[in-house]
């Protein structure tokens, strides 16, 4: 057409804007310390707006962010590893969950009651230090003891203040369960020792009452599924003694003794040894075994005891 300029046959279609590649900052930021312009494409619709001038924008912006002072980088936490051990008895005689605290007598929470632990030496992995902490606090044949969970928040320790020695603790966590007749309490490094009913547990040092109570959960979950129960009755134990446990643990309606006799025995890892015995009025009753074999090809299959 006269008075128009002819368009250039071999015009350049702009890709969508959806398609086009993403500019990161590394990369306008290598142009513009190379002395090199950003290309921009030519393309033939005025009415579009060039990719170029949104990539020029972006590197512009870009290079107005980068003059200014990075934000300071939080120097990496120090720290050092402890154990704390939440310790579980249950008193058959008379029907009480306790628990076992030690009174602290060193800075901080000096003479505030606590769970026994102790920080990791070197050369001592995690369950080392955990088995020690039980070995200073108590003797006990019949005992289950598992990893519980991990306590890092910061300030969950007074001597992580800036004041102070600025280094952070983190309380790797365990529970165990033992046997009640036979454990025999230690005193030593502390101002006492104490089995304590977990309804009656005073206010902890450090967070220690948070981690009880995840103790105590688990212990919960524990019992429904595994056989730990058995790890902290006597060899030969009755029927009754055994749902005693139960109900110390869960409450009192948790299932009744019938059917909680019967799902047991249905389960077949307890075996009856042929012995009554006489405890207490009523009929004698009689000891049955747990059988570690018998239980062995159950060990990892979903099993609900109660």
């Amino acid at each position: 057409m006269p008075g128009r300029t002819p368009r250039n046959n071999a015009m350049k279609v702009p890709c969508p804007e959806s398609n086009a590649p993403e500019i990161h900052p590394s990369e306008n930021k290598a142009e513009s310390d190379s002395g090199i312009e950003p290309i921009t494409e030519s393309i033939a619709e005025p009415s579009i707006e060039p990719k170029g001038s949104r990539r020029m924008a972006k590197h512009n912006a870009d290079t107005t962010d980068s003059s200014r002072s990075p934000a300071p980088t939080p120097p990496l936490a120090d720290f050092k590893v402890g154990v704390d051990n939440v310790i579980f008895s249950v008193d058959l005689a008379q029907n009480r969950l306790l628990v076992l605290l030690v009174l602290r007598d060193v800075a901080p929470f000096q003479d505030q009651w606590s769970l026994p632990g102790t920080l990791v030496r070197q050369g001592e992995s995690l369950e080392q230090g955990a088995y020690r902490v039980l070995a200073e606090k108590i003797r006990a044949n019949n005992l289950y003891l598992e990893q519980l969970y991990s306590f890092g928040g910061p300030q969950r320790d007074p001597r992580e203040a800036q004041t102070s020695f600025g280094v952070r603790y983190l309380s790797v966590s365990y529970f165990a369960l033992v046997g009640y007749e036979a454990a025999e309490l230690i005193a030593d490094g502390v101002s006492g020792i104490a089995w304590y009913p977990l309804e009656q547990v005073p206010e902890l040092a450090f967070d220690h009452n948070q981690i009880l109570q995840y103790g105590y959960r688990r212990l919960r979950n524990k019992l429904e599924y595994s056989p730990i129960a058995f790890e902290v009755l006597p060899e030969l134990f009755t029927l009754n003694e055994l749902y005693q446990l139960y109900t110390t643990v869960l409450g009192e309606n948790f299932a009744d003794y019938s059917n909680f006799r019967t799902k047991l025995l249905k389960l077949g890892f307890l075996s009856d040894t042929g012995v009554k015995v006489s405890r207490g009025a009523g009929r004698p009753a009689s000891l049955y075994r747990f059988d570690a074999e018998a239980f062995a090809p159950l060990k990892d299959k979903p099993l609900v005891f109660i």
